[in-house]
């Protein structure tokens, strides 16, 4: 049992070197309150990553900027799994899986919340198709391969949120839609890390997606086609999964490109993510390359 309840990695006010903590509000939407401009107020921690967050220094230090619970050199390429809410396919009005839909993002597509910007490159700001998808994310804390579902759980370090976003006129282009959706920025993830051990249900979570002010997304997880044990299990098959694999899970029905008319990610817009049992609200302000 994880001794934290949940941990932020940040750079603090006066510095410039990325820190771990644990926020000494235990009811404080970090996401939300660091948008706001509100002091953060974090608990210091003696380790570098999430993965190891060694112990209490006794020190507090207040968010500058927000980072994602993990840095790019740790996640190695990013796992995604498509097609995974019921609602979603048949909004979709396609079939239900049977096997889990998997594409993938480089490192490169990791990003910050807010104040980093979600920017949707010029090669496709033409096609007027960026779409967000809000996203339950799971990080693996050991090193996986050949995972039984039964075990899958003790092989889960915790979770987070993601907006996996994606350009769908490239997305539909091909039936391989890993460029699409791997451009630099294309999965900010936060902005808190809850250790698996906090969260007694996962079924039980909600996920909700707001674009520019109006709910657009709203699921608990128990609509999951393939569950945790599942996909963790699937993945491992034959393939080494390394500590702080980022595995998003797939979105829930309410996508924009779906919607009539559609509703797009574009300059000026924003697109938030909240997920429950500590996660919080993830914000990402979108940016149109010139």
């Amino acid at each position: 049992m994880s001794s934290y309840a949940r941990l932020v990695r940040f750079i603090p006010t006066g510095s410039s070197t990325p820190v771990i903590g644990e926020p000494v509000d235990a009811a404080v939407d970090v996401g939300i309150a660091t948008y706001e401009g509100k002091p953060v107020e974090v608990n210091v921690l003696s380790g570098s990553s999430v993965l190891s967050p060694g112990e209490r220094t006794g020190k507090t230090a207040t968010v500058d900027k927000l980072l994602s619970p993990l840095a790019a050199e740790e996640v190695g390429t990013i796992r995604c799994i498509g097609l995974n809410y019921v609602d979603h396919a048949k909004e979709a009005k396609l079939p239900i899986p049977t096997v889990p839909t998997v594409f993938y993002k480089p490192a490169t597509a990791l990003a910050d919340p807010y104040p980093a910007p979600t920017v949707i490159p010029k090669a496709f700001v033409a096609d007027d198709a960026a779409d967000y998808e809000a996203e339950f994310v799971v990080v693996l804390g050991k090193k996986a391969k050949d995972v039984s579902e039964a075990d899958a759980w003790d092989y889960v370090a915790g979770y987070t949120a993601a907006n996996d976003v994606s350009s769908r006129t490239a997305q539909f282009a091909t039936s391989q839609w890993s460029f699409s959706k791997s451009f630099d920025g294309s999965c900010p993830i936060g902005p808190a890390f809850v250790p698996a051990s906090q969260v007694k249900d996962v079924g039980a979570l909600e996920i909700r997606g707001e674009l520019n002010g109006k709910v657009v997304q709203r699921s608990k997880l128990d609509d999951l086609i393939f569950g945790v044990p599942r996909i963790v299990s699937h993945l491992s098959q034959g393939t080494t999964l390394l500590p702080g694999t980022v595995i998003i899970t797939g979105t829930p029905a309410g996508v924009g490109f779906a919607a009539d008319p559609k509703t797009l990610l574009r300059d000026g817009g924003e697109f938030r993510v909240f997920l429950s049992g500590g996660v919080g609200t993830l914000i990402n302000k979108i940016v149109e390359e010139k």
